[in-house]
């Protein structure tokens, strides 16, 4: 099968990319590389079924070049990350917004079909002690950079929809509950490997907040075959689905955890988030997802421990060896 991904230089679809390939797919991969990283390919430089463009989902002419001849194609381009969300608000939703219907404009004439990464985030300040694809969307101001890219994630989900409806795309959707893994930055305020960056260091652990808010954490080794799985059922056309984590945990206890599991001796410290932010953040309390509709269709049902997700990023962040150069050369995208 041919396969395009946008955002396949981030941390998912850097994973995505190596478990296609190895299923015997041909895979093209456009990246701007604002967020992505060309050595998140590394284990896949050279493999005669790997092409990598440098382009943005912006680009009409990049996108057509990169999802040409596909049969299917995976969106994970997008601005991510609450720092630069909050920091660069405009880029954001011009990325989310106008890059997703570049997008899903192009697959229409490809003949491809697509899957849609989105996110928890759209549910807002919801609270629920499990939250399904239809629970309610309870976003705050619109003035306020968190939920207008809630909104903006929302507006995708929308467009997606529509072109479904109105054209026939095969477009499924999944939202995805704080995925961790390997190859993952705190750069962009991704809270796990940030934390144990830091027990590793030895430097203070930073918590947000009074830290008893919640979240779900899952591994990217059990997002990703699902994603694939869901992406080959006709019957997700049209649908949204959760992907996320079953154990909920508060972040001053998964900072206590990273600290106990890694044999660090750093203190734990609370920030105010209005010292940790730009003006325009504000948090949600707490965040759990219902997966039951991604195990009915694909029998999701994430294995990996939290133990386990904060070994293997541990291990991922420990120093090592600098690698060689990467002695290969990237395609530009035709402007």
């Amino acid at each position: 099968m041919k396969t395009a991904i946008t955002g396949g230089a981030g941390f998912i679809g850097s994973h995505l990319v190596e478990h296609l390939l190895a299923a015997g797919d041909k895979v093209t991969v456009l990246d701007d590389l604002s967020t992505g990283r060309l050595e998140n390919l590394r284990t896949v430089i050279g493999h005669r079924d790997f092409h990598f463009v440098e382009g943005s989902i912006l680009d009409r002419a990049a996108v057509d070049r990169v999802v040409a001849g596909a049969d299917r194609v995976f969106h994970l381009a997008a601005a991510v990350g609450v720092n630069l969300i909050v920091e660069h608000p405009l880029e954001s939703l011009r990325t989310n917004i106008h890059g997703t219907e570049v997008v899903l404009d192009a697959v229409l004439e490809s003949g491809a079909s697509l899957l849609l990464a989105s996110t928890s985030e759209i549910y807002g300040k919801n609270t629920s002690d499990s939250l399904s694809e239809e629970s309610d969307r309870i976003l705050g101001s619109a003035l306020k950079s968190r939920w207008t890219y809630a909104a903006a994630k929302g507006i995708d989900e929308a467009f997606a929809h529509a072109y479904w409806r109105q054209f026939g795309l095969p477009v499924a959707i999944v939202r995805l509950f704080n995925t961790v893994g390997p190859r993952q930055t705190g750069r962009y305020g991704m809270v796990v490997p940030r934390l144990v960056k830091q027990a590793l260091a030895g430097e203070p652990l930073t918590v947000y907040g009074d830290g008893h808010q919640t979240r779900c954490f899952s591994y990217v080794g059990d997002i990703v075959p699902a994603i694939t799985r869901i992406s080959e059922e006709e019957s997700a056309y049209g649908n949204a689905y959760n992907l996320g984590g079953s154990y909920e945990i508060s972040i001053l206890t998964l900072a206590q955890r990273i600290v106990e599991l890694l044999g660090s001796e750093s203190p734990i410290t609370l920030v105010p988030y209005e010292q940790a932010y730009a003006e325009g953040y504000e948090d949600m309390r707490r965040r759990v997802p219902n997966n039951s509709k991604a195990k009915d269709l694909v029998g999701f049902d994430p294995k990996t421990t939290l133990d386990q997700i904060i070994q293997n990023v541990a291990a991922d962040h420990r120093p090592v060896k600098a690698p060689d150069p990467l002695g290969w050369k990237v395609t530009m995208a035709a402007n």
